[in-house]
């Protein structure tokens, strides 16, 4: 029997089963403890050849539109091209590590795990990162735990409400709600910013905490930052940031910088992991020195500083995450490997070694897990292979190009922009029309639509995010799409689309009632 997954060595004796192999109990279908209406006496599955399966997987991916199909300007949710060489490293046999493995039999695992943690703090500004969290929404949930628990530590248990602008992801309110907080939602200026003056009069001995985006979801920046990070701390309060726009200010800004005490990083936007379905994603949390007890567990550190407790004092850890630079800035991968780099020099330890370099260890004060074992291992595999690819001159790049690109392209449409400056995206308004048929009908000119009727500070919205991938001659096809659907009649849009698989399908029971078959739904 062959597990890639468990495959260690040649030796049979140090093979280490899956857990489902070690939690396996039979049992009998006639002691079964499911209600008869779940149970069934066959499975009928189909007896495909192998061409047979791929046609059919084929045929399944040509009836969506995918970022390998064309553009997908989604706005807010950066749904970029990822370089394929990713793919690659989280496909590769000697990435696939079995969960249960000794921490000494996993050094080169662990080293990238501690250099992703390092280089994410660094980008973000924080002082110590824990890349447990499976998800955007998984991190900001972790993100306000911690927030809780530090309140708690400190004996400041009155504060019971979360502030969130009402332009925020629906998840922040989610995510504070979950945490058990009182969300008070706070109204946007007329200038699309958070209110200053509202935000003054919100605070107080109750608010644990302030969730933001920078740049926010109408792809301004947040001028008065410093103001509103100050307004926050001195009534005691956190400062959170919303990591789904990061991609605005890669290797230029930094949250930490702005006054953010805690962040989250989407892995599956921003650094190469393809987004949609559901997943598998990664959103790893960053926090300042006052925080790190309180992050989940486990984190990896160097083995040797294990009687310092976490390794680095803070003043350590703030000259280390204190720059921009990552440890690979201006180095590809490849030269990276080719390189006797530290964590190469780890890696290349052999399996049984007791004096490993890396280990797991626990805050003294971690919320616990939020997800099993180390995290989404391959998610975070793919991030350090881009970030490790790109260096610190290809991530500012990355930010310049997707912001150019908003830009351009907010300039090419016939439909009216009402707020700027802005950074990453933008929010048109469909007017009169409804925002709804425009994004059906652009499917018909072979692009994906923005996002529609959100952030609702904008009428019929059409949230917009190009993103770094896509050429001058892309963003040009995608004003051309917008252009001819603005010059089309109601009804027109009102039919739309009529060249997809699908036409209009009900969203509502697609999502509540789905019918999974692996046979064609009439």
């Amino acid at each position: 029997m062959h597990y890639d997954q468990a495959r260690w060595t040649e030796d049979e004796d140090r093979y280490e089963p899956l857990l489902s192999e070690k939690d396996a109990t039979a049992v009998s279908t006639d002691d079964s403890p499911l209600p008869d209406d779940l149970t069934r006496d066959s499975l009928e599955l189909p007896a495909l050849s192998e061409p047979e399966l791929a046609r059919h997987y084929t045929r399944l991916s040509q009836a969506n539109y995918g970022v390998d199909s064309g553009p997908f300007p989604l706005g807010s949710c950066t749904m970029k091209y990822n370089p394929k060489f990713t793919e690659a490293l989280a496909g590769d046999a000697r990435a696939a590590l079995h969960p249960d493995r000794p921490e000494e039999t996993a050094q080169g695992t662990l080293a990238v795990m501690h250099r992703l943690q390092d280089c994410l703090g660094r980008i973000g500004g924080m002082d110590a990162v824990s890349l447990q969290p499976p998800a955007g929404a998984a991190g900001e949930f972790a993100g306000i735990l911690v927030a809780k628990a530090y309140h708690e530590e400190n004996s400041d248990d009155e504060r019971s409400e979360v502030i969130v602008p009402d332009s925020a992801h629906g998840t922040n309110f989610a995510s504070a709600a979950m945490a058990g907080y009182d969300v008070v939602e706070l109204a946007s200026d007329d200038d699309g910013r958070l209110d200053l003056a509202a935000l003054e009069a919100a605070v107080g001995d109750e608010t644990a905490a302030l969730m933001l985006t920078n740049p926010n979801t109408l792809g301004l920046f947040e001028r008065d930052i410093e103001a509103i990070a100050d307004v926050v701390h001195d009534a005691g309060g956190l400062l959170y940031y919303d990591g789904a726009n990061l991609n605005a200010l890669l290797g230029r800004a930094r949250p930490g910088d702005m006054g953010f005490d805690i962040m989250h990083f989407n892995l599956h936007k921003t650094f190469a992991t393809p987004h949609g379905g559901g997943g598998p994603g990664a959103g790893p949390i960053g926090v300042t020195e006052e925080l790190a007890e309180f992050l989940p567990r486990p984190q990896v550190r160097e083995a040797e500083r294990s009687e310092a407790s976490d390794g680095a004092s803070g003043s350590e850890r703030s000259e280390r995450h204190a720059s921009h630079e990552t440890p690979t800035a201006g180095r590809s991968l490849e030269e990276s490997e080719r390189e006797p780099s530290e964590a190469r020099r780890h890696a290349s330890r052999e399996d049984g070694d007791s004096s490993e370099e890396y280990e797991l260890f626990e805050p003294e004060h971690s919320i616990g897990k939020v997800h099993g074992f180390q995290g989404n291992w391959q998610v975070l595999l793919r991030a350090y292979g881009y970030i490790a690819r790109l260096g610190d001159e290809g991530l500012r790049d990355a930010s310049a190009k997707a912001v150019l690109n908003a830009n351009y392209l907010a300039e090419q449409v016939d439909f009216e922009v009402p707020f700027g400056p802005f950074h990453h995206e933008f929010v048109a308004s469909a007017g009169d029309r409804d925002a709804a048929d425009v994004a059906k009908r652009m499917l018909d000119y072979g692009v994906h639509p923005p996002t529609t009727k959100w952030p609702e500070i904008v009428p019929e919205a059409l949230m917009t995010e190009p993103t770094e991938a896509e050429s001058k001659r892309t963003l040009d096809q995608l004003a051309d799409a917008f252009d001819a659907v603005a010059a089309e009649d109601d009804e027109t849009l009102a039919t739309a689309p009529q060249s997809t698989a699908a036409r209009r399908i009900d969203q509502v029971a697609a999502a509540r009632e789905p019918r999974l078959s692996w046979r064609s739904l009439d």
